[in-house]
């Protein structure tokens, strides 16, 4: 896997990166459907996940949490906005309390673009913040090593299926 760009517009208030896996669109939109392949790979190494939901369809939810090296864990919530299998889709991002609950404040808008490119994918994450507060809270919290860390994590995991 190569990140090919990772890049934050201030004025737009996104965050983008952008990476080229060799597989298929189809094998790589799986990443993303399944929930156990998704685990695999969503969080850095030193922080895995784990999906206790995942309803991948327009207005589906899921809920999971992230495990710490010290075992704190941290939940999150997808609300699906648009799926367009195998092409990609845009989801809300937000935190959930101790019970999984969605907590109060804007989630972050994620919208994945898959495209073929050179006999692989293109991913392209384009990342969406209610504000430039927001946008620079979450690069403090280490959005972008962390999705540098996930993503790179996927290459493992497509050639176990390969072979």
């Amino acid at each position: 896997m190569a990140i090919v760009t990772t890049s934050k517009d201030l004025d737009a208030l996104t965050m983008v990166v952008v990476a080229d896996f060799k597989a298929d669109v189809e094998r790589v939109w799986q990443l993303w459907a399944d929930p156990r392949q998704l685990e695999r790979w969503w969080g850095p190494p030193d922080w895995p996940a784990t999906f206790t939901r995942h309803d991948f369809v327009p207005g589906g939810e899921s809920r999971y949490h992230m495990t710490g090296p010290d075992g704190e864990q941290p939940g999150g919530y997808w609300r699906m906005t648009a799926v367009d299998a195998p092409n990609g889709f845009t989801l809300e991002d937000g935190f959930t309390d101790d019970d999984g609950n969605p907590v109060p404040g804007e989630p972050v808008v994620l919208e994945a673009r898959l495209s073929r490119k050179d006999g692989g994918t293109r991913m392209t994450l384009t990342n969406t913040f209610a504000s430039a507060a927001q946008l620079q809270q979450m690069v403090e919290m280490g959005m972008e090593e962390g999705l540098a860390g996930a993503l790179g994590q996927i290459d493992e995991l497509l050639a176990e299926r390969a072979a």
